[in-house]
């Protein structure tokens, strides 16, 4: 019952805070950059709201064996929306990233290779989503292309940093290396160590920590706009 409160209150916090300033990026950014960090959220909050509301409900109530149905159904979803969280990312990342046509071409197309890979092997039935324990074998094959969509926008975030000498998509390429390492260990060993469920919660703070830096861009960007247009030369370097 405790775990359950605590769950509850984590959860709460962090699903109100990413759609919150999801929504306002997307009403409150004018450029598309902003408003992609905006629906990016939104996908986030609205994706682990499918896992996280059954798993406090199942702590709450009558366990979480016994909501073997709904936890399977929402991890599903979560993984297809996650999936989703870092195809827009990958966006936003281009949107400021120096490259030529063909180095975007191959990105997208490995971009999008992966995560019909990855929404594939989770549509398989043998990932036995609606069972207690699941399978540990296809935990591993699906999260493959995940971990590779990973490293993939890893490796752009410091290209960008370099190429633009910011230190915030170094940051952000930190945050999603941090998600990882807390999430491998819960796909290899949660089963059998349900305590490893417990960096879930660093790994989700992971992932506010990149909406974070999509808000802290967003208040700098308004800022030098409203002092340029003071000064009559308006600045829209993201």
């Amino acid at each position: 019952m405790v775990q359950g409160i605590m769950e509850l209150i984590f959860d709460a916090a962090y699903l109100i805070f990413a759609m919150v300033v999801g929504i306002y990026l997307i009403v409150k950014g004018k450029e598309k950059f902003f408003r992609f960090f905006g629906v990016m959220a939104v996908v986030l909050s609205s994706g682990d709201a499918f896992h996280l509301i059954p798993r406090v409900y199942a702590l709450l109530t009558t366990g979480l064996e016994a909501n073997a149905f709904a936890l399977g159904l929402g991890k599903l979803i979560t993984s297809i929306t996650m999936t989703g969280f870092y195809v827009i990312l990958y966006f936003i990342l281009e949107m400021v990233w120096i490259s030529d046509r063909k180095q975007r071409l191959i990105a997208r197309i490995l971009l999008f290779v992966l995560a019909g890979l990855r929404v594939l092997l989770c549509a398989f039935p043998q990932n036995d989503w609606f069972s207690y324990q699941g399978s540990l074998l296809w935990g591993i094959l699906r999260n493959i292309p995940f971990a590779l969509m990973g490293i993939g926008i890893i490796v752009l975030c410091f290209i960008i940093a370099k190429q633009h000498n910011d230190k915030s998509y170094t940051l952000m390429g930190w945050m999603v290396i941090l998600s990882f390492a807390f999430y491998i260990p819960v796909v290899l060993f949660a089963d059998t160590l349900p305590i490893i469920g417990v960096l879930m919660i660093p790994k989700t703070l992971a992932y506010v920590g990149v909406v974070v830096i999509g808000l802290v861009k967003y208040r700098r960007y308004a800022k030098s706009v409203d002092a340029a247009l003071d000064n009559n030369d308006l600045i829209s370097h993201f």
